[in-house]
């Protein structure tokens, strides 16, 4: 939580400038560096859904990658064999990730602590294990590639990195605000009373169990949302998506940018993005500095680069 009101308010004149920067510079930046804008947009907001969960409910998943895959499949399949409209595939990809949220989540939800850790990290292993099998529909490790892009969609040419660019942030910021809105929202600040005492509010006559249900379906329904879009920008999707390192660059996102704030978890996508794509054209063991970023986070860093402000602020005002 952003618990201090001159950070907060520091980080919303950020946020807003972040977003000028972001509408006024790609037109002038080159191509590479726009589409690595535009995946940290939709990368932040698989990491906003899985800071629902980790940040306001304290269920650390690490199989989040899995409803961002099963979004990315989902398009992909529907618009390469079968020859749907994007708008039919979009549709189709929240309905399956909604749907396959709710049942991994009345297995999932049983456990607490590391044993949910381990659950939601085994069911995304074993999704990602389909797609390296089912070769007639994934590809296997060739995955699925020419996806096409819809070439007028709305007022945006989404051939145009550009245009796709502009087109991601008008979603980015509907899915910021509305998960703000959630979050702030009667049900939203029932699920921070679960996280912070669950046996209280189940005393004081609340569902705990339901209200995390449906905070875990909306969180995967979000991430299936970004999947969809990240297949027809990136045109091609591959096993990658689900593994072990897909599931714990999500999680490092909400970890080193600030649980529980959503401001945090966008910062976090930003750097590991950048951070991920730069070191691996340097070294091909980018994943061990990868493992060592997230090993220094949750040693010196806990609570991500927020937590750090937070502290600061206190030290300051302490003086």
């Amino acid at each position: 939580m952003i618990k201090n009101a001159v950070i907060k308010y520091w980080l919303l004149a950020l946020f807003g400038v972040a977003v000028l920067v972001l509408v006024i510079l790609p037109p002038l930046l080159p191509s590479y560096i726009v589409i690595l804008l535009t995946q940290s947009l939709i990368y932040g907001m698989v990491a906003m859904s899985l800071d629902i969960l980790v940040g306001y409910l304290g269920l650390a998943s690490l199989g989040h990658a899995a409803y961002f895959a099963i979004g990315a499949y989902t398009t992909a399949i529907l618009m390469t064999k079968y020859g749907t409209s994007f708008s039919v595939g979009l549709i189709t990809s929240i309905g399956m990730t909604a749907a396959i949220s709710a049942l991994v989540g009345l297995l999932a939800l049983r456990a607490k602590g590391v044993y949910f850790l381990l659950i939601t990290l085994a069911i995304a292993m074993s999704f990602w294990g389909l797609l390296h099998r089912w070769v007639s529909m994934t590809g296997a490790d060739n995955g699925i590639s020419e996806i096409p892009r819809p070439q007028s969609w709305w007022v945006f040419d989404l051939y145009k990195v550009v245009d796709f660019h502009y087109f991601i942030i008008i979603i980015f910021v509907l899915c910021f605000v509305l998960i703000y809105l959630f979050i702030r929202s009667p049900f939203g600040r029932t699920l921070v009373a679960i996280r912070d005492s669950e046996t209280r509010m189940r005393v004081l006559g609340y569902n705990t169990w339901l209200h995390k249900y449906i905070a875990f379906i909306i969180a995967g329904t979000i991430a299936g949302l970004a999947g969809a879009f990240f297949a027809v920008f990136n045109r091609f999707v591959g096993p990658e998506e689900a593994d072990l390192a897909q599931c714990m660059e999500i999680l490092l996102m909400v970890s080193i940018g600030g649980q529980g704030t959503l401001i945090g978890p966008n910062i976090g996508s930003f750097l590991i993005t950048f951070l991920k794509n730069m070191l691996s054209v340097y070294t091909q063991r980018w994943l061990m500095v990868m493992a060592l970023v997230y090993i220094i986070c949750a040693k010196y860093a806990p609570m991500g680069i927020i937590g750090i402000m937070n502290k600061l602020q206190k030290q300051r005002e302490g003086t």
